[in-house]
């Protein structure tokens, strides 16, 4: 399923692949979020276009509207959407974490109200696992309980030895209910937990390579923490986690931020931010982000980036703040479009450093120019 083909001298950064049932994936990867079957405001060839080997869908929001029953008796989600590429899913319990307002957790699973109306819900390991596998994504990923930031060690070590007893959950139900070979299989990984606690970390890392999934997910980061927590939790936790299992850091990042987590050895990242930024006139370049909707940008006939795609290069700074003025939605979708172009890129140039043994070089000449100005 996953293969490293290249390590880094300098650091931990890695070239991988991995094969699954809907196609071949490089790592490391960026997957454009499409929570509720689609990349807002984008058309799924046009995802394609721009280079996404895989993209993430959201359990929650699917099991909520239209329903995985209804996903499933349409052949699942890739036939649903018309993505024919690798999906991953999540399990929903970072949702139901942040989303609703009256939650109760137990050893059964999480019950809550719905944030669309109110309903009562009840999610719990084994129907979190029904779910990805009626959408029949290709990486599915465990139930676990997200710690808030700040909490204290207590209480994460509680929640940890709660998302241990999960992840045991699932792992017994998808035994019992899927194919463990053969085209088509779904792939399963844990999630590492234990909040900004080294010994957490590497607890929860040692018991779910114990338990035996297919890969390995940081959770619990980018959640309020700072930056030097993040990254101190995906080095509380990588180091024990296999060499031959991909690792992917769950919610991030800042492009910078990103390519730090290469560095130590992560191969997988998905967030809602290239897209989500967009929508509000947010636009990345290597010389940081820049907000289009500025006064300064009125008269600016430079493109956004000197690297942004051909489908949206032509467009002037001074037309583009134009078209937020007047509320075009053309906006948000060349926005978007850049913006992932962005991420995209700036991954695969992460792969051709890797293989080119000058990882570090490329890390440090990026993040230096795109951090050189203020991002104002």
């Amino acid at each position: 399923m996953f293969s490293v083909l290249a390590t880094d001298s300098q650091s931990s950064a890695r070239l991988g692949r991995m094969d699954l049932a809907h196609g071949t994936v490089e790592t490391p990867i960026f997957m454009p979020v499409g929570t509720q079957g689609s990349v807002k405001t984008l058309h799924p060839r046009e995802v394609e276009e721009l280079g996404a080997q895989i993209i993430l869908g959201n359990t929650y929001h699917l099991w909520l509207r239209p329903g995985h029953e209804l996903v499933r008796d349409f052949g699942g989600l890739h036939k649903f959407t018309t993505w024919d590429k690798p999906i991953l899913t999540d399990s929903g319990g970072f949702q139901v974490w942040s989303l609703a307002k009256l939650r109760k957790i137990t050893e059964e699973g999480v019950r809550f109200n719905n944030h669309l109306d109110g309903s009562k819900m009840l999610l719990t390991p084994e129907l979190s696992m029904e779910i990805q596998a009626s959408l029949g994504s290709d990486i599915a990923m465990l139930f676990d309980e997200c710690p808030p930031y700040p909490c204290d060690k207590d209480y994460a070590a509680k929640s940890l030895a709660l998302t241990t007893r999960w992840a045991r959950r699932c792992k017994a139900w998808t035994e019992k209910h899927q194919p463990r070979s053969g085209d088509g299989v779904q792939r399963h990984f844990g999630i590492v937990q234990g909040s900004i606690y080294a010994d957490l970390r590497e607890q929860s890392a040692r018991e779910l390579v114990d338990i035996g999934f297919d890969g390995y997910a940081v959770g619990g980061v980018s959640v309020g923490e700072p930056e030097e927590e993040m990254f101190r939790a995906i080095e509380n936790a990588v180091p024990f986690l296999p060499h031959d299992k991909p690792r992917y850091a769950m919610g991030l990042g800042t492009p910078p931020q990103i390519l730090e987590m290469i560095a130590r050895g992560v191969d997988m990242f998905d967030c809602v931010m290239p897209t989500r930024v967009a929508r509000h006139g947010m636009a990345f370049t290597l010389d940081g982000p820049i907000q289009i909707k500025n006064k300064v940008h009125e008269r600016d006939e430079r493109p956004l980036c000197e690297t942004s795609p051909p489908h949206v290069a032509p467009f002037s700074r001074a037309y583009l703040r134009h078209l937020f003025r007047a509320g075009e939605i053309l906006a948000l979708r060349l926005l978007s479009y850049h913006n992932l172009h962005f991420y995209l890129r700036l991954v695969a140039g992460a792969r051709q450093a890797i293989a080119a043994g000058n990882f570090l070089a490329f890390k440090d000449s990026f993040i230096r120019r795109y951090t050189q100005t203020d991002p104002t």
